[in-house]
């Protein structure tokens, strides 16, 4: 999207006219998550080097995901964790798993850190950044086993659909990290952006649908959270897409 969370430096923002996984808004910690980012943050965030912007990623910062968790084992992206209720349940649910969330708003991730650690979550991190950027410079090729991108900002109005995050530019930065065989998982429950996910996804190289019929059946592996079932409760239905990734040869 246009919006850029850049200092006004004079040089253009790496991504001034692509998408970005967020809008800006402004926002305050409350002292129990002041206290968690503080406290726990050693543990569950990943330092991150950064570019022009305040949640860029330096090109050339690529991480080791074995060296963060200190073992292999298949990963687990979610973009935009929110406060961190479903990724929390499914590294609870699945410890042979390790789990990253992607995150812009540093109360959700702090939200995130403090019910893991209460949980006795240990195989999760956290990154404070620019999703394409974190898929683009952060994370190396196929790399992950799943990416999940649940109920990502429908930018309803007509004059803002060109900011979702869900577009053709964004397509090869997923297919850059997936592993073959790896699965992207999709939720919303603005029936036009689903079909708009499902119209980009069609024509992405390196994908193909891993369902049949109109939509996927909802996810067993996401956790019903108020977010979903507000959407419910204003008489949105829940629309789930996943994609395999293949080779686009």
């Amino acid at each position: 999207m246009p919006q850029t969370d850049a200092p006004d430096t004079g040089d253009e923002p790496r991504y001034r006219e692509r998408p970005v996984s967020f809008a800006r808004r402004s926002g305050r910690m409350s002292d129990g998550q002041e206290r968690a980012w503080n406290q726990l943050g050693d543990f569950y965030n990943i330092p991150v080097e950064r570019d022009q912007a305040v949640l860029s990623v330096r090109p050339g910062s690529e991480v080791d995901p074995a060296a963060l968790f200190g073992r292999s084992a298949p990963l687990v992206v979610e973009i935009g964790s929110g406060q961190g209720h479903a990724i929390v349940a499914a590294a609870q649910a699945a410890p042979e798993t390790d789990f990253l969330a992607v995150e812009v708003f540093r109360a959700g991730l702090a939200r995130t850190m403090l019910d893991a650690d209460r949980a006795g979550v240990r195989n999760l991190r956290l990154v404070e950044a620019n999703a394409p950027e974190v898929l683009e410079h952060l994370l190396p090729a196929a790399s992950v086993d799943e990416l999940w991108i649940f109920f990502s900002d429908p930018w309803h109005k007509t004059r803002h659909t060109k900011r979702r995050l869900i577009s053709p530019d964004f397509t090869p930065l997923a297919a850059r990290v997936i592993k073959p065989g790896g699965v992207l998982r999709l939720a919303t429950d603005w029936e036009d952006y689903a079909r708009q996910m499902r119209e980009v996804m069609g024509d992405a190289a390196g994908f193909a649908p891993a369902f049949d019929g109109e939509w996927a059946p909802r996810f067993e592996g996401r956790v019903m959270t108020a977010f979903e079932r507000k959407g419910i409760a204003k008489g949105r239905d829940i629309r789930d897409l996943a994609y395999r990734r293949i080779d686009a040869a």
